[in-house]
């Protein structure tokens, strides 16, 4: 995921994927990285995260439904889908288990320029 592309996180993006890890710090979270590609695609800007569940990652149809409702926003601000995010319940947990590495392989599946975050 992510190829050779380089990713620039602003400012903004960075502190929501954070607050949203730090709001639920009992929990796995994750979401998802919107941004935008430069003209060679060797640069990818992460504009924005837009925080998914914070529990019960493993279910799958709402995650489809969001993907669609977050794709529907990305095309009405020319934005693309760029990235997903994941984090641990315990910041000294730093494996990626079955159920985030899922979630990720759906997501890249379609939208295969997307990179993992974790």
């Amino acid at each position: 995921m992510g190829g050779d592309s380089r990713y620039e996180i602003h400012q903004n993006a960075y502190i929501k994927l954070v607050l949203h890890a730090i709001k639920h710090k009992t929990s796995a979270v994750n979401g998802v990285l919107l941004g935008s590609t430069s003209a060679s695609a060797d640069v990818v800007e992460v504009v924005d995260a837009i925080p998914l569940f914070h529990s019960q990652l493993s279910i799958l149809p709402p995650l489809e439904i969001s993907l669609f409702m977050i794709e529907d926003y990305c095309s009405n601000n020319d934005l693309s889908i760029v990235g997903y995010f994941h984090a641990n319940e315990r910041f000294d947990d730093v494996e990626l288990g079955t159920v985030p590495k899922n979630i990720a392989d759906h997501i890249h599946q379609y939208f295969p320029q997307t990179a993992l975050l974790r």
